[in-house]
């Protein structure tokens, strides 16, 4: 994330938001929650968050943030009715759910599902927004995808530039905010077709299928 933002990697999904003052005017235009300066030593200094002997600290769960997200969505005939050439087309979106004990693991139960309704295999995939809610839960989400379903989700194919844990999680924005990324990795890597998924409080999660080829 530190890398990404220093190459101006965010720079076209960010809306800049001027805020007025007495002094002047100040514009927010970079992420704030990662730590620029972050180390493997001094992330494992840090104390459990939930359990004594826990695993999950500050380090590797995703904050708590304030964000927004905005898209418009119309139909092919309408977009070329007024001469608007779309970025990406939505093929599929669906829902699952799992136990709302394990309700991080939803995507590994979103994703087969989504690929599946319209007969399209992981490999089809070319690039992959994942949420990490937590560290943890994104690895379990690509053991379980691996195990049931022989479906490779890795750092090779998946999160660039980061995710919930670096950019942080402000719900109710996130989803959007994970597609926005889609597309911006998509173009910028040169391919064609990306998926994403993120899972939801208390079991449910989403899946959704897109193509730059519109």
């Amino acid at each position: 994330c530190t890398t990404a933002t220093k190459e101006g990697i965010f720079k076209r999904e960010i809306v800049p938001v001027e805020l007025k003052s007495r002094k002047g005017s100040t514009f927010f235009e970079a992420d704030e929650n990662f730590i620029p300066d972050a180390s493997i030593e001094k992330m494992g200094q840090l104390k459990p968050a939930f359990k004594k002997d826990g695993v999950v600290t500050a380090a590797n769960a995703s904050s708590i943030n304030d964000g927004a997200s905005a898209v418009v969505v119309m139909s092919l005939d309408k977009a070329k009715a007024m001469g608007i050439k779309p970025l990406m087309k939505l093929v599929n979106i669906c829902q699952a759910g799992v136990d709302p004990m394990v309700m991080g693991l939803g995507p590994a139960a979103a994703i087969p599902k989504c690929l599946s309704q319209v007969g399209m295999k992981f490999g089809d995939i070319d690039y992959w927004e994942v949420n990490e809610a937590f560290a943890a839960q994104w690895l379990g989400v690509g053991r379980m995808l691996k195990e049931d379903h022989g479906m490779s989700l890795t750092p090779d194919n998946c999160n660039f530039n980061g995710s919930g844990i670096a950019l942080g999680h402000p719900v109710g924005s996130t989803g959007l905010r994970i597609v926005v990324s889609l597309y911006y990795e998509l173009e910028r890597q040169g391919k064609t077709t990306g998926g994403a998924s993120l899972c939801v409080g208390t079991g449910p999660a989403m899946a959704s299928l897109w193509t730059r080829d519109v």
